[in-house]
């Protein structure tokens, strides 16, 4: 119960963030993580977040995967990776984190999908993988439109000749 009002007050003040000063907004993320136990995975998770807006991608990386060890689990697993891979991306290492999307990839099935996609695109484009990145981008909108997805997903498998998704891998093949 306790978990329950406690992330309806955190989603709250994640829907004020743009109408408040930065500094108001981390204060109020740490008072909040202070209210739940040492190491617990939602203070972790809070905290995380907060510190990919301040600019710490390092420092939130490290708190991602305490909050990830601590077992943080559902939507909240699934957006503490893909702040994660952000992250790791934005510091040079966008194949580990194309390789960790991969893996979110495999465990989808929600509305994040989406999101995990187009973070992955980004990393596939840092590594010089534009088409594969395109193809990935294109086939998720194709679920979003009201007419033409047989035909976007086609033309999107079309940009690479053969694409295997498996391991966490995707190599294009001539």
């Amino acid at each position: 119960m306790l978990n329950e009002i406690w992330g309806k007050r955190l989603a709250a003040l994640w829907t004020a963030l743009y109408d408040m000063e930065a500094q108001d907004f981390i204060a109020r993320i740490d008072a909040m993580a202070a209210e739940l136990p040492q190491g617990a995975a939602l203070a972790c998770l809070s905290v995380a977040l907060r510190e990919t807006l301040a600019t710490s991608p390092q420092l939130a990386i490290h708190l991602h995967e305490t909050a990830l060890t601590a077992g943080v689990s559902g939507l909240r697993r699934r957006r503490a990776n893909i702040q994660m891979t952000s992250s790791i991306r934005y510091l040079g290492e966008p194949q580990t984190a194309a390789d960790l999307l991969f893996a979110e990839m495999q465990m989808g099935g929600d509305e994040l999908d989406a999101a995990v996609r187009g973070f992955l695109a980004l990393a596939l484009a840092d590594l010089g993988r534009e088409r594969e990145a395109l193809a990935i981008s294109l086939t998720s909108l194709s679920t979003c439109l009201p007419r033409y997805n047989r035909s976007l997903a086609r033309y999107a498998q079309g940009l690479v000749k053969e694409v295997h998704w498996r391991t966490g891998a995707c190599d294009v093949r001539g």
